[in-house]
């Protein structure tokens, strides 16, 4: 039986404001997340090439799990891209977590542009055997 409706829904598509007053407002990104379940918890994939951890922010609040941060345009600054399948600058992604999901233990790690956050089932919302008498 699978949990995915239940656990992790992305919040819609929306148009995110600048969060600083800029000359230049702040276009925000969502980026490429997969999904995938085990018996005991759920594990996030969000491609995140060229961001650094310093420039990244993983915040849970209210059932709310919010993944923001930004890539450095300082180093594209010269440059022209020819053909650009990746995003430069602000990014935000948000997933409406359930009680099903052990927030207490959810961790997170980037490797190589690649952020992995894992969401633990609670107790609960794991199978279990059920003896028979």
């Amino acid at each position: 039986m699978s949990l995915w409706n239940k656990e992790v829904v992305p919040t819609p598509k929306q148009e995110l404001e600048a969060k600083e007053e800029k000359t230049q407002q702040a276009r925000y990104y969502k980026p490429a997340t997969d999904i995938v379940e085990t018996e005991a918890e759920l594990i996030l994939y969000m491609d995140l090439p060229g961001v650094a951890k310093e420039n990244l922010e993983v915040k849970l609040e209210k059932n709310l799990l919010n993944v923001e941060g930004r890539i450095d345009q300082g180093r594209y600054k010269n440059l022209t891209a020819q053909y650009a399948e990746y995003n430069i600058g602000h990014f935000s992604r948000s997933f409406q977590l359930s009680s099903e999901i052990n927030q207490e233990r959810i961790s997170a790690r980037i490797d190589d542009g690649v952020l992995t956050l894992v969401l633990p089932k609670a107790e609960q919302a794991k199978p279990r055997l059920i003896s028979i008498s």
